[in-house]
């Protein structure tokens, strides 16, 4: 799938692709406490110590600094997942390592989840995107294990989302509102819901 967005940017200095990385930093802190629809251009460039029309070197305005923003945390976020299961004995094991990466992710990244939120009013397209670009891989992950016989024959793209969605709405419970990790008993207790409804029966 291609990036949601048409217009990106790629630094041709070291220094420059530095500055391009700290406005992308800032706009994901200023973008999670105020809100996109809150957020100026003054506010990022005044926040990253930068001059106004440095923004515009790397961003032609502030939804692409959004557009952008979004594409690099779920790039960043499927990045660390991959590295989490890489080398798991099988699929159980990468479901756990998934989900605590996951967990992981979103507690060095709290404002993930307004900036994704905010993605729908922002950019619609992008929103879709975020969700459907997650999913794909593990679309295929799923897949994979049904056919070597360790899941059950379900829609791998109906398991994705469901399992995408369990992974969300614990993060926010515990990691976004408590701010602590997920406790152990709740992600034992959705390992052994997830494991119950995919292992193969006898």
């Amino acid at each position: 799938m291609q990036s949601a967005g048409k217009e990106t940017y790629r630094a041709k200095t070291s220094k420059g692709e530095a500055t391009r990385q700290k406005l992308l930093d800032v706009a994901e802190e200023i973008f999670g406490a105020k809100g996109y629809f809150h957020t100026s251009v003054v506010d990022i460039t005044q926040r990253a110590g930068v001059a106004q029309g440095t923004f515009y070197v790397y961003f032609p305005g502030k939804q692409h600094i959004f557009r952008e923003l979004v594409e690099e945390l779920s790039h960043n976020l499927r990045r660390e997942i991959q590295i989490a299961v890489n080398g798991a004995a099988g699929r159980k094991e990468k479901e756990i390592r998934g989900f605590a990466a996951f967990f992981d992710y979103v507690r060095k990244h709290r404002n993930l989840y307004r900036i994704v939120q905010e993605a729908e009013f922002v950019d619609p397209a992008l929103y879709k995107w975020y969700y459907r670009r997650l999913a794909e891989g593990y679309v295929k992950g799923l897949q994979e294990a049904m056919d070597r016989g360790e899941f059950r024959r379900l829609d791998p793209e109906a398991v994705a989302y469901c399992l995408m969605g369990m992974g969300e709405f614990l993060g926010m419970r515990w990691v976004l509102w408590e701010k602590k990790d997920v406790p152990e008993e709740a992600f034992r207790a959705a390992m052994e819901l997830i494991m119950g409804g995919l292992e193969k029966r006898d």
